[in-house]
Order: structure tokens, then C-alpha cells, then sequence
């Protein structure tokens, strides 16, 4: 398996609050799922529990993992400024083993893109069958691929993000460009963060496995899932060509 080359990138959890801080759209669409399908819940790739911590909110008996401890630490927190009962788990979604199984099962926010071959995904699957009960449900969450967004010129800059820092240092401006590399699918992205007045910049690394719709359905009838539903948006809208999302709800065959 290859390793998961993203941690760096989420060292700072104060940074990924603040620049998700107005994203919330995918809330209702699992509390709703949660509602039809039950509890005990797992999220992987919680991070800091931006998802997590709303549904514990709710009364919904929920697990984080993640394996950053970086994030895994400030979730705590915010669980426990917030006054929720979370049980949060180090692992990686590719090597974990709970005492328990849940009915939901969940993968947000386009972390399956974190995995980049066969055998990482593979193995993240094969656990969450051993996770899931006889009539439990796995959910994943991933963007539709976009040609134009791919095959964008690599020297050009565009926007990702502005927010105020953290310490105070003004507003941080977050800039991407990107390379795909069509042979692994793999869409190399470097984000670069300008802190206020400082003229240097902040470059990051975030690799990103595309998954193409026809091909993540394959993956997951050959590793033992039955697709249920196949959604294009949170409002539950049938998947399409133009369909920002792909959010799949499937179970294990049998």
C-alpha cells in the first residue's frame, strides 16, 4: 500500500476550520440518512469532527476516525467545549479493528480521494464490511471528476480560500494549481497560503485520486457492496453527467 501523503497538510487544524467554517451542506443529507438507516454510526476521516460533532449533537451515538492526531486532538476539544459524547479512534480507514459494528458506516468529503491504489482501497473496504451489521449501510462521498478542472493550465493560479488567521496575522489567501497525471489518476495539487503581509508563501502538497463514476461502481460490486442508491447532490437529486457529487449508498452483497 502506498502511504497516505497528506498529513502534513492537516498539522494545523485551526487552519481547516476556518476554511470550511460556512460549509455545512452535507450535515442534513446524513443526519437523514442516519434517520432512514440507525445508529451506531462510524465516520471515517472524521478530521476535526466539522461532521462529527453536529450529528452528536443530535443525541446519535457516533465514532470518529481519523488518523491524524493533529485533528483527532482538536475534535476532542471541540467535543468537549461543545458537551457531546464522541468516541474518537486513531487508525487508518485502510488497517482498523473496532469491538463493534455499526449500522451506518460513512466515508465524507471527498477522503476516499486520499487513497491512491488498488490495494489502499481494497483493504479500507474489506474493513468496513467487518465493521458494518448484517443490514448496515456504507455511504461515500466524492466529487464527480471534471475535465475542465483537470486539464487546467498548470502555471496559472486560482482561487481556494480566504479566512482570517489564526494568529492574527491578517487574512490568509489560499491559491491552487494542479497537474493530472492521467496514467495513476492521480490530480497533483499544491496549494499556497500567503499570510496577510508576509511575502513568503506556504506550499502544500494535496494528491488527490480521481474516481471516475463507472469505475467507483465497479470497485465496489467487486469488493462485495450493493449499490442502493446513487446520488448527484445532498438534496438527494438522481446522479447525472453534470452532478457535482457522487454519494453512494450501498451494502454488502448477500
Amino acid at each position: 500500500m502506498k502511504p497516505i501523503d497528506c498529513e502534513s497538510l492537516y498539522r494545523d487544524p485551526r487552519h481547516y476550520d476556518l476554511q470550511h467554517k460556512d460549509f455545512v451542506d452535507d450535515i442534513p443529507f446524513y443526519l437523514r440518512q442516519i434517520k432512514k438507516y440507525g445508529e451506531p454510526v462510524l465516520e471515517l476521516a472524521c478530521g476535526t469532527g466539522r461532521v462529527t460533532i453536529p450529528i452528536a449533537e443530535q443525541g446519535i451515538k457516533i465514532t470518529g476516525l481519523d488518523i491524524s492526531t493533529p485533528m483527532l486532538s482538536y475534535a476532542k476539544r471541540k467535543a468537549t467545549m461543545k458537551g457531546v459524547d464522541v468516541e474518537w479512534v486513531k487508525a487508518d480507514c485502510r488497517g482498523f479493528k473496532l469491538d463493534k459494528k455499526f449500522k451506518l458506516v460513512f466515508f465524507p468529503f471527498n477522503s476516499i480521494a486520499h487513497l491512491h491504489d488498488l490495494e489502499s482501497i481494497e483493504s479500507c473496504f474489506l474493513c468496513v464490511k467487518a465493521h458494518l451489521e448484517d443490514d448496515g449501510r456504507f455511504i461515500i462521498d466524492v466529487f464527480n471528476p471534471r475535465l475542465d478542472i483537470l486539464m487546467r493550465d498548470p502555471s496559472k493560479r486560482y482561487p481556494v480560500a480566504e479566512y482570517p488567521d489564526p494568529d492574527g496575522r491578517g487574512t490568509v489567501v489560499i491559491t491552487e494549481n494542479n497537474t493530472y497525471d492521467a496514467a495513476s489518476q492521480i490530480n497533483r495539487i499544491k496549494w499556497y497560503y500567503k499570510m496577510g503581509d508576509q511575502a513568503e508563501e506556504i506550499v502544500e502538497e494535496l494528491n488527490m485520486r480521481i474516481f471516475y463514476p463507472q469505475e467507483l461502481d465497479a470497485l465496489l460490486h467487486y469488493n462485495g457492496f450493493t449499490i442502493e442508491s446513487k446520488f448527484g447532490n445532498y438534496d438527494e437529486s438522481p446522479f447525472v453527467s453534470t452532478s457535482p457529487k457522487q454519494l453512494i449508498v450501498c451494502r454488502t452483497c448477500g
